[in-house]
């Protein structure tokens, strides 16, 4: 069986954000017009070149509880080589933005190539940044406490780059850039998306390495990361199995046909049921793949607040409502399938700001209610699903209560 690598919904794709922040009339009302300046106010900083700019991908975040009991804030860097040297990135520090001395996180040395990620995306070689050139940078930051957050963030960067446009040779540099608030807006709080016991969240949040975060990908002209928080939910039978016989045969999954459930009261924004199930351990032919198609037959809910709920990889002929309809949590909607771009039967779920599957920015939640049973092995890197996954289990099971399931978390979900 091909590597599960392909098992997610986009196992190559991803999404860049490019929202602006609303400003509003009292903002502009507020802004000081040049002739009240007065003589005595204090000199603006002078200005400096700085080689690699700085953004991040997605206009702010929040916080979220995760089943280890840390807060966590997940978040990408877009670093652009603008000069005519190359600029090796040698340090990266994330600071409090209002504290600036607190360091909430420093990536130096091996530290900044593991997270780093060119802009296909594939992981990067070493820490140099070709002249006009660019590349993402991964941040998870985890948190005992909610008050331990800081309202927004700063990235200093140490990096040997062009000091000015002529220079040809990069010399040492220093520089403090982009804020980012992690403020940014309320918690969706989601129902089960199905029932029953023993559903292990594969390829989750919160380290670079998992495939659906480092899929960012170009929609509608800008950079979208929709699948940062993403799970893929397979089920285990009894005996830890997410197959009993043929693991070529759709039918022999445990999760397979699964009733997929409402996690929210909402309206129904999008439908695609015309997919069959593909075999599984074989991937669609990439050719044949469009941003309609990737996410299989699925259903796109808008829950309010600005959120959205995505489910993909439905299974054909069983999607029960249509684009207006409106549903309530708890509601079979669907049935757990394998169309699209999936190499196993699951189900896909991630929460955007916005209605589109892949062009929108892919946004935190938490469950109302679940109980944490255990962890599974890697599903996601193995070649083989056969046999036992449970790598331990918790007896009983810890309820968990408005939190995050984490990566291969095994989580049963109340009837």
């Amino acid at each position: 069986m091909k590597r599960m690598a392909g098992l997610v919904l986009f196992a190559t794709l991803a999404v860049v954000l490019a929202a602006l922040a609303d400003i509003g009339p009292g903002a502009l009302a507020d802004a000081p017009s040049p002739a009240s300046h007065s003589r005595d106010a204090p000199t603006p900083a002078e200005d400096v070149f700085t080689p690699v700019t700085v953004s991040t991908v997605g206009p702010d975040t929040i916080p979220v509880l995760g089943s280890d009991g840390q807060w966590h804030v997940v978040y990408e860097l877009l670093l652009t080589n603008g000069k005519l040297a190359p600029a090796t990135i040698q340090r990266i520090q994330v600071l409090d933005a209002d504290d600036p001395d607190r360091v909430v996180a420093d990536y130096a040395g091996d530290d900044v190539v593991e997270r780093l990620r060119t802009l296909t995306p594939q992981p990067a070689t070493d820490a140099a940044i070709e002249p006009n050139g660019g590349r993402f940078f991964y941040i998870e930051l985890a948190f005992p406490r909610r008050d331990a957050v800081p309202e927004a963030v700063e990235h200093h960067l140490e990096l040997l780059a062009a000091s000015n446009p002529g220079a040809t040779e990069p010399t040492p540099l220093n520089y403090t850039a982009a804020r980012f608030s992690l403020r940014g807006g309320r918690l969706p709080v989601l129902g089960p998306p199905l029932r029953g016991t023993g559903w292990v969240a594969i390829n989750g949040c919160c380290n670079p390495e998992i495939v659906h975060r480092g899929s960012i990908q170009t929609i509608n002209g800008g950079y979208w990361d929709a699948q940062r928080f993403a799970i893929d939910w397979m089920r285990l039978d009894s005996e830890g199995r997410l197959v009993v016989g043929d693991p070529s045969d759709v039918e022999n999954y445990v999760g397979y046909g699964s009733d997929v459930l409402a996690v929210a009261d909402g309206i129904v924004v999008d439908v695609l049921d015309e997919l069959p199930d593909q075999v599984p351990g074989e991937l669609p032919d990439p050719a044949t793949i469009t941003t309609r198609t990737v996410d299989g037959n699925h259903v796109v809910l808008d829950i309010g607040g600005g959120y959205f709920v995505n489910y993909a990889h439905l299974k054909l002929g069983t999607i029960r409502v249509q684009p207006g309809d409106r549903v309530r949590r708890g509601q079979v909607i669907a049935n757990l399938g394998n169309s699209g771009n999936t190499a196993a039967p699951h189900l896909h779920l991630h929460v955007t700001t916005g209605p589109e599957v892949l062009g929108s920015d892919g946004f935190p939640y938490i469950f109302r209610n679940f109980l944490l049973a255990g962890q599974a092995g890697d599903i996601a890197g193995s070649d083989d699903l056969t046999g036992n996954w449970v790598e331990s289990r918790l007896d009983p099971p810890e309820p968990q209560r408005r939190r995050f399931p984490l990566n291969l978390n095994i989580v049963d979900f109340p009837d």
